[in-house]
Parts: C-alpha cells; sequence; structure tokens
C-alpha cells in the first residue's frame, strides 16, 4: 500500500527521480538551506505563542497582532495537530503501521460545528498553493464528525497576507478528487518501477547528482 502526505505527494509531482532517490532509495539526503532554517524557527515561535503565550523573539514581535487574533478565536485550539487516515479513509494514529495518508496542521481550531484550519508560511505569497489546506480540511472532516463547516487559510506571516478557502462536508467528494491524479500517477511508477527526472527550476537545490538534470548552485 502507498503511504503519503502532501510535502511527499508535492515531491513526487515536482520530479518522480528525486522522489524515488530521496524518499524510497534513501540514497540521497535533503540538506536544510536557510529559507528552510528560518521556516522552522518562525513555526516553533508561532506555535508556541499561540499555545501558551511564550513571548515572542524581539525579530518576530511583528507577527503578533496576527497571532493575537488567532489565540482568541473562540473554540478548542489545537497546535501542531497530527491526523492520518487508513486506505479507507478512517482516522487512525499517526504512527499506526495502517496509515494511508498523513499531515500536521499548524493550527486547528474546534468551535461545534465550525472548524478553522491556518498553515503558516513563511516565503513569498505569490502562488499559494492551497492544496494542502484541502488534505487538511479532508482530515479534519474525518477526525471531527461533528464538524459541517471549515474555514482554512495560509497565512503569510512575512507579509501580513491571508489566503483562504471554505470548505463543507458535503464537498469531501470533490476535494479528494484533486489529489486523484497524482496519487494514480504515484501509483503507476511504483508499479512499473518507473521514475524518470525532470527538470525544473529546483534543479539548483536538487541533491540527487546522479541526474542528468542536476545542477550545481
Amino acid at each position: 500500500m502507498i503511504k503519503w502526505s502532501f510535502s511527499g505527494l508535492k515531491d513526487f509531482d515536482n520530479c518522480p527521480r528525486q522522489y524515488h532517490e530521496v524518499k524510497i532509495r534513501q540514497n540521497f539526503v535533503k540538506k536544510a538551506t536557510e529559507q528552510m532554517l528560518y521556516g522552522t524557527a518562525v513555526h516553533k515561535a508561532c506555535e508556541d505563542y499561540v499555545k501558551d503565550g511564550t513571548p515572542l523573539a524581539k525579530n518576530y514581535e511583528r507577527f503578533k497582532p496576527m497571532l493575537d487574533v488567532l489565540r482568541e478565536t473562540p473554540g478548542t485550539q489545537y497546535t501542531e495537530y497530527k491526523m492520518a487516515l487508513t486506505a479507507e479513509k478512517v482516522p487512525c494514529e499517526f504512527d499506526s503501521p495502517d496509515y494511508w495518508v498523513r499531515g500536521v496542521v499548524d493550527l486547528l481550531v474546534v468551535d461545534d460545528t465550525q472548524a478553522y484550519i491556518v498553515d503558516y508560511k513563511t516565503g513569498s505569497n505569490r502562488y499559494p498553493d492551497p492544496k494542502q489546506l484541502k488534505l487538511m480540511g479532508l482530515m479534519t472532516f474525518m477526525h471531527f464528525p461533528e464538524v459541517e463547516h471549515i474555514k482554512a487559510g495560509l497565512l503569510f506571516i512575512a507579509h501580513n497576507s491571508f489566503v483562504s478557502e471554505a470548505y463543507r462536508r458535503e464537498d469531501i467528494p470533490k476535494l479528494w478528487q484533486v489529489f486523484a491524479p497524482t496519487l494514480k500517477r504515484l501509483e503507476l511508477s511504483f508499479i512499473n518501477d518507473s521514475w524518470p527526472a525532470r527538470a525544473t527550476p529546483l534543479c539548483g537545490w536538487c541533491p540527487v547528482n546522479s541526474c542528468e538534470f542536476h545542477k550545481e548552485r
């Protein structure tokens, strides 16, 4: 059975060769860039402030007004909340051997039949990709059967920008279809053991130096 996450599926969609060499065969390791390290630090600072009121470092204090709005959102708040589903789309433990898909939502707030999902982003807001929100929404509907409506958003915290979406429980079949084509291609790659390389602008950051498209930055 194929196991996946949003980030893994995105990696496969970007380049099947890299996905296979890094995630499956583990022949290469992605090195953390300065942008990735900054993103991790900001996520941790936001999580601690929203969850426990831990004071923000001076260079993050400008994020406080946005985070205060989140802290004041009514409902039960879950930070860095882990969710997983089996292939039958039934909730399971995050580390269950039977999991099919799993993910971590930065902030989930459940208030009766309404839920709010927020994903912190530290990069550019020029090309927002809400697919991750859709997957987190699907897992929220499964894990919280009382939830009928979800408001979700990408919070580009360095740009004070919020890209929002809204889902209803009746949208579930349509939301799963967003991932179906790429999941089918992933399945076929496993069946045929076919992992073609794809040249993209990200090749300069790829650790797979055996690839014909590899570039040294």
